[in-house]
C-alpha cells in the first residue's frame, strides 16, 4: 500500500459546496523518560559564545534555551515531563483542482509519541568526529555545539488506526523505536539553529507475544520515501528514495535483512502561554493573531471566497474547494513571532502544520525525516524582523520610477491606451507605467477573455507596439507586461513569431508525469506545460524571452503564478515534488531576478547605465526565501467586496501580516481582482469600493489600478468623471509622501522592515493593539491609515497607541490628538481618508507640504 495517494478533481463539475476541514494527526501527547545514571538533576550548557541552554530534571525534565545576555528569559522551552520530539510513520493523501491543494493525514501505520533523553552532550571541534562520526558539521560551527539524543517509541495495538493516548505505556511495552538526535548549533549572534534527524524504525514484538503470533500483529507498511539528507545543513540535498513494501511478518524480517524504515513525520512540541500572541505564518489573509489556530504551510491558489459567502459556496460547488478557506494563501512562511518576543522558523520546504490550538503549547508537525529551523533572539518586533530578513533576504532598491505615481493597468489595444492616457493628462495624474496584461493577445474561452499565454508581443491588438513604448517613454512613462512559468499550445493563434510551448517542449524542459511524458496541467479553461526549473537548460531559454522583450523597451512585467506545481509531477532534479511545490515560487523569482541583475551589470560602463531605465518585476507566490529574490509582491486576485476573508479588508490584512514575515513590499489590485456575473452570483465592483480601494492604496509601496477579470462588470478609474478626479487627487496624495517612501524601500532593503506596518512592530507593550487585524496601520513610523472598509460608512474609530510620546496631527483639520491609548470617532469623506502624522515630524511637515503644493490639502 502506497503512503501517497494523489486525487484530481480537475474536472470534477460539482462538488461538495460545504467541503470538511482535512484529516490530519491530531495534537499528539506522550510521556518523557529520562536517563538518571547519565544526567544531571541540573545543568547549564553553552551554545556557542552567546546562548546557553538550561537542563532540570524537575517535574519530569525539561529544558530551555536563553540568550546569554537575558538567562532569565526563555526563548524555547520544553513542557516538564513531556516530549518534545514525537514521530509516525502515516500514509498522506493530496486532493489537487488547479492550483488548489488538500494534503491529509490518512491511515496511521506508527506513532512514536514517548521520548527517552539518554544523553545530553557537549560537541567541540576535536570531539565530533568520535561523536556523530557517521555525520559532518556544519562549516565553521561555532563551538560548543550541543546534543541531546535517545529514542522515540510507541505501542503498537491491534486497530487499524493508531489510539492517540494523554499518556503512553512504559518503556518495557515498547513494541517500535527509533534513535533520535537533536542537535543546537549558535547560527549568528541572535540565532540558535536546531535539527532533528530520526533513524531507522526498530520494530520489536512483546515478550509475552510468542512468535506464532506474528501474522496478527497489526503493522503493515506501505511504500515509505525515505529522503536521504546530510546531517547539518544537508536536508536540502535531495537523493533518490528507498521504497519498501511489507507486510507485518515482512516487517519482522526487515531487521535481519537490513532494510529500513523511517518516520515520515516528525513532531517537535514546545511550551507558549495563554496571553501569547502569534503572528506571521507569512502573507495570511483573515488572521492576524493565530492563537487557536492550525495554520498549514503549503503555497496554492488562495481560492474565490476564502469562507465569505455566498460566493465560496459557488465556487467550491462548480470547481473542487475551489472556494479556499481561511488558510489558504500564494505566499505562506514557516515563521511566527509572539507577543512574549519569541520567534522561530523552519528550514527546508516540506509540508508542515502548525499547531496552535492549545493554550500551553505549540506543536509543529512535519512531513519528513528530518527537522531543521532556527530560534531567533530579539528584544522588539523589528528586531526580530531584522534578523529573520538577514537570514531569509531582503529586497533590492527598488526603481524610483516604480513609486513615483500611478501605475495603470490598462487591456484593449494601442488605441485603448492612447485613449485613456489622453483623459489623464486633462485631469493632471501623475502617471509612472501603463502596465498591460494583455500584450500577448486575447482569445475567448467558456469562461470568457484570457490571455494567450506565449510571451510575445501581439501586434495586432497592440499596433506599433515598439512606437507606443518610445511614445510613452517620452513623457517618462514605462511599460510593464505580463508573464508567468506555464506555456500554452499555439495552434490556433494566427499572428505567432515564436512558438514558446513547442520550443520548450522540444528542449525538454517541461515538467513530466510520473511516466515521463510532459505534464499537461489543468488551468482554468486550457492546459499548459509547466516550465521545469530545476532543469539546467530552463533558465537561460527564459531569460533569453525576458531578453526580448526588454530590448522592445518594456521596464517592469508581473511574474505571475508559481504556486501550481502538482505534486506528482516528475522534475529534472529528482526532487520530492511535495517540497518542491514549496520551492517552486522562490526558483521563480530566482530566473526573474537574475536577469534583472545581469541586464544591469550589461550596461554598466557602455554610456547607457540610467536609473529610469531600471527593470522591475512583482509576483504572488512565495514561500520563506523567496524574498531573496523577488523585487516587489502584490496580494493576488481579492474579490470585489466589502467582504472579510477575500474583499477589500483581506488585502489590508494581507500587508500587514506578510511585512511581520518578510514580504516588506507588497501592494494589491486597486478595486481587487475577481467579479462574478452569475445569475444568483454577483459581485461587481461598486463605485463607492473602488474610490475607497484607491484611499487604501495610495498608503502601500506601488499605486497599481487592475480592470478586473471582468472589465465591462467594474466601475473603472476611468468610468466618469467623479472617478477620473479621485483617481488623481488619490494619486497625488501617494506621491507627496514618495521622498518618505524612497526611505522606507531604502529601509526594507537595509533590514527587512515592511512599509506597511502592523501597529504592533512598534508599540508592542500595547495589548490593544494586538488583537487589530485590518481597522489601521501606520506607514513606516511617522503615518497612521485608518482607512473606510464598510460600505456606506463615512466615519471610522482610530486608536492611539501607548508609548508615543508625539500628538497624532489630523492631516486635514490640523486637529490634535494627544491622549495615549485612547479611541475617536473621525470623519472620513470620500476622498478624505482618516491620516494621521505626528505632530513635529519632519516626515509628517513635509507631507503636508506636499498635499499643499499638489493642491490636494485644501477642502
Amino acid at each position: 500500500m502506497a503512503t501517497l495517494k494523489i486525487t484530481k478533481k480537475h474536472h470534477k463539475h460539482f462538488n461538495n459546496p460545504f467541503p470538511g476541514t482535512p484529516e490530519s494527526l491530531p495534537l499528539i501527547y506522550g510521556t518523557l523518560f529520562l536517563n538518571s545514571q547519565k544526567l544531571p538533576s541540573h545543568q547549564i550548557y553553552p551554545i556557542g559564545k552567546d546562548f546557553q541552554l538550561n537542563w532540570s530534571s524537575k517535574d519530569g525534565g525539561f529544558l530551555s534555551i536563553s540568550h546569554k545576555s537575558e538567562p532569565g528569559r526563555p526563548l524555547w522551552s520544553t513542557l516538564p515531563g513531556e516530549p518534545f520530539i514525537s514521530a509516525a510513520i502515516a500514509e498522506t493523501e493530496v486532493e489537487e483542482s488547479r492550483g488548489s491543494f488538500l494534503i491529509k493525514d490518512k491511515y496511521v501505520h506508527s506513532l512514536s509519541n514517548n521520548q527517552t533523553i539518554d544523553d545530553i552532550k557537549i560537541v567541540n571541534g576535536f570531539d565530533k568526529d568520535q561523536v556523530i562520526p557517521s555525520f559532518s558539521l556544519p562549516k565553521n560551527p561555532m563551538y560548543p555545539v550541543l546534543m541531546i539524543t535517545g529514542k522515540v517509541f510507541g505501542v503498537n495495538k491491534r486497530k487499524k488506526k493508531v489510539k492517540f493516548s494523554r499518556r503512553g505505556g512504559s518503556e518495557k511495552e515498547t513494541s517500535i523505536s527509533a534513535r533520535y538526535w537533536h542537535v543546537f548549533d549558535q547560527k549568528e549572534c541572535h540565532q540558535v539553529g536546531f535539527q532533528v534527524r530520526i533513524g531507522k524504525t526498530d520494530f520489536e514484538l512483546p515478550k509475552r507475544v510468542p512468535p506464532r503470533t506474528y501474522k496478527s500483529f497489526s503493522l503493515k507498511f506501505g511504500r515509505i520515501r525515505r529522503r536521504r539528507t546530510g546531517w547539518f545543513g544537508g536536508f536540502l540535498s535531495r537523493k533518490k528514495s528507498v521504497s519498501v513494501s511489507s507486510s507485518a511478518e515482512e516487517s519482522m524480517a526487515m531487521k535481519s535483512n537490513g532494510v529500513n524504515v523511517y518516520n515520515n513525520r516528525i513532531c517537535v512540541t514546545y511550551s507558549s502561554e495563554k496571553n501569547e500572541k502569534i503572528f506571521g505564518f507569512g502573507e495570511q489573509f483573515s488572521h492576524m493573531n493565530f492563537k487557536g489556530k492550525r495554520v498549514p504551510i503549503f503555497v496554492q491558489e488562495q481560492g474565490i471566497g476564502r469562507g465569505d459567502q455566498p460566493i465560496t459556496f459557488a465556487a467550491n460547488l462548480v470547481s473542487y474547494r475551489a472556494g479556499g478557506d481561511w488558510s489558504t494563501t500564494y505566499a505562506p512562511s514557516p515563521f511566527y513571532m509572539t507577543s512574549k518576543m519569541r520567534s522561530m522558523y523552519l528550514e527546508g520546504n516540506d509540508y508542515s502544520v502548525f499547531d496552535l490550538t492549545k493554550d500551553d503549547r505549540i506543536q509543529i508537525q512535519l512531513h519528513g525525516d528530518s527537522f531543521e529551523g532556527r530560534i531567533l533572539h530579539g528584544n522588539s518586533p523589528s528586531e526580530l524582523i531584522e534578523c529573520f530578513t538577514e537570514s531569509t533576504g531582503r529586497p533590492p532598491l527598488l526603481p524610483e520610477w516604480i513609486i513615483s505615481g500611478a501605475v495603470v493597468g490598462m487591456q484593449g489595444g494601442t488605441d485603448t491606451v492612447r485613449s485613456i492616457w489622453n483623459e489623464m493628462q486633462r485631469y493632471d495624474v501623475p502617471v509612472s507605467a501603463f502596465w498591460l496584461q494583455d500584450w500577448v493577445g486575447q482569445r475567448e474561452t467558456v469562461i470568457g477573455s484570457q490571455l494567450w499565454w506565449n510571451w510575445e508581443a501581439d501586434e495586432t491588438r497592440y499596433s506599433g507596439w515598439q512606437q507606443l513604448i518610445r511614445d510613452l517613454n517620452m513623457q517618462h512613462i514605462k511599460v510593464m507586461t505580463y508573464c508567468n512559468p506555464c506555456l500554452a499550445p499555439m495552434d490556433k493563434k494566427p499572428n505567432i513569431k515564436r512558438h514558446h510551448f513547442e520550443e520548450a517542449k522540444m528542449l525538454d524542459i517541461l515538467v513530466k508525469d510520473k511516466n515521463g511524458e510532459l505534464y499537461m496541467v489543468p488551468n482554468t479553461a486550457f492546459d499548459v506545460g509547466m516550465l521545469d526549473l530545476t532543469h539546467p537548460r530552463t533558465a537561460n531559454w527564459f531569460k533569453k524571452i525576458l531578453q526580448e522583450m526588454v530590448e522592445d523597451g518594456v521596464r517592469g512585467w508581473m511574474a505571475d503564478f508559481g504556486e501550481g506545481l502538482p505534486v506528482d509531477a516528475c522534475l529534472y532534479s529528482g526532487e520530492d515534488p511535495i517540497a518542491a511545490h514549496n520551492r517552486y515560487p522562490e526558483l521563480w523569482a530566482k530566473i526573474n531576478r537574475e536577469f534583472v541583475d545581469e541586464w544591469k551589470s550589461s550596461r554598466v560602463g557602455k554610456g547607457r547605465e540610467d536609473p529610469e531605465e531600471s527593470l522591475v518585476f512583482f509576483m504572488r507566490a512565495g514561500y520563506r526565501d523567496t524574498t531573496k529574490w523577488a523585487m516587489l509582491f502584490w496580494e493576488g486576485d481579492q474579490m470585489v467586496s466589502w467582504q472579510k476573508n477575500d474583499g477589500i479588508k483581506s488585502a489590508v490584512v494581507g500587508l500587514l501580516s506578510g511585512g511581520l514575515s518578510g514580504y516588506a513590499l507588497n501592494h494589491s489590485d486597486i478595486g481587487g481582482y475577481c467579479a462574478v456575473n452569475l445569475p444568483f452570483f454577483k459581485y461587481r465592483r461598486s463605485e463607492e469600493l473602488l474610490l475607497r480601494w484607491m484611499e487604501l492604496a495610495a498608503f502601500t509601496t506601488v499605486f497599481r489600478t487592475h480592470e478586473g477579470n471582468k472589465p465591462s462588470c467594474n466601475t473603472q478609474f476611468y468610468s466618469n468623471n467623479r472617478t477620473l478626479s479621485h483617481f488623481a487627487r488619490l494619486a497625488k496624495v501617494y506621491k507627496a509622501w514618495k521622498f518618505y517612501r524612497i526611505q522606507l524601500v531604502k529601509e526594507a532593503s537595509q533590514k527587512g522592515l515592511p512599509i506597511c506596518r502592523h501597529l504592533f512592530l512598534h508599540y508592542p507593550e500595547d495589548e490593544h493593539v494586538h488583537s487589530f487585524t485590518y481597522e489601521q496601520f501606520l506607514i513606516g513610523t511617522e503615518i497612521l491609515v485608518v482607512p473606510v472598509l464598510d460600505k456606506g460608512k463615512g466615519t471610522v474609530k482610530a486608536y492611539f497607541p501607548r508609548g508615543e510620546s508625539s500628538s497624532w496631527k489630523h492631516i486635514w483639520t490640523g486637529k490634535l490628538y494627544s491622549i495615549q491609548g485612547s479611541e475617536a470617532w473621525v470623519e472620513a469623506p470620500i476622498g478624505y481618508p482618516a491620516i494621521f502624522v505626528k505632530e513635529g515630524s519632519p516626515v509628517g511637515e513635509t507631507f503636508l507640504e506636499k498635499l499643499g503644493e499638489y493642491y490636494v490639502l485644501c477642502r
